[in-house]
């Protein structure tokens, strides 16, 4: 996909819920228009935002369908009108979800609709962006990452230092391995990495240092 290098990209990214999840904001400078991706919790804390900045909420994304990224997802979209986008493969996912939330104590949340179905390489237009799905199973068996214009966010699948955790239902560990070998580490290396949880990274970084990566290492095969 052209990365379009000119596009002034803006990322704001809020920690949310008791995992600590990063729900992002995109967009560019030129529109008010942004994407939601990974709203996990907190979504009045989410909404409060987009209030402040002014901004117009076109869609919500999510890269997969886990608990701590999907709390929020119902609520925001009762209040803003916004599809919500996800992996087919995810969708067990998603309706388990409040079997989940009382396994770990925390509150059930409803299972949204999914508008729109991603699929592997198609390239969504949203808020002024160019959007590639990368369908990157393993960590869940929807679980894709979205690439635009230098950036990549993660989701799950790959973290500053390491990877996603592959043990619950739906998971694999060497099948995320490929994802993020074949899907991942093909990407330039100044590739700016927004994961799920903590810092960002870059793919030169991970390629280099990230222990799960190298050979002789606790992912190596």
């Amino acid at each position: 996909m052209g990365q379009d290098p000119g596009v002034d990209v803006r990322v704001e990214v809020a920690a949310v819920g008791p995992f600590q999840e990063n729900a992002f904001f995109l967009g560019t400078s030129a529109s008010e228009e942004v994407v939601l991706i990974d709203p996990g919790d907190e979504a009045e804390r989410l909404l409060e935002r987009v209030e402040a900045r002014g901004w117009k909420p076109v869609a919500i994304v999510n890269t997969h369908a886990h608990l701590d990224h999907v709390c929020a997802v119902q609520p925001i979209k009762e209040r803003l009108g916004i599809p919500f986008y996800l992996h087919p493969g995810d969708l067990p996912v998603l309706a388990a979800a409040p079997e989940h939330a009382l396994f770990f104590g925390v509150r059930p949340p409803a299972v949204p609709e999914v508008e729109h179905a991603l699929e592997d390489g198609e390239v969504l237009e949203l808020a002024g962006l160019r959007l590639e799905v990368l369908h990157t199973p393993g960590h869940s068996p929807g679980g894709v990452c979205l690439r635009v214009a230098g950036h990549l966010f993660a989701g799950d699948t790959l973290f500053a230092g390491s990877i996603g955790r592959t043990d619950l239902p739906g998971g694999d560990h060497q099948t995320l391995l490929s994802s993020i070998r074949e899907r991942l580490l093909c990407l330039p290396d100044e590739t700016v990495v927004h994961c799920g949880h903590g810092p960002d990274t870059t793919i030169g970084q991970e390629r280099i240092s990230n222990p799960f990566l190298q050979e002789g290492g606790p992912g190596f095969f």
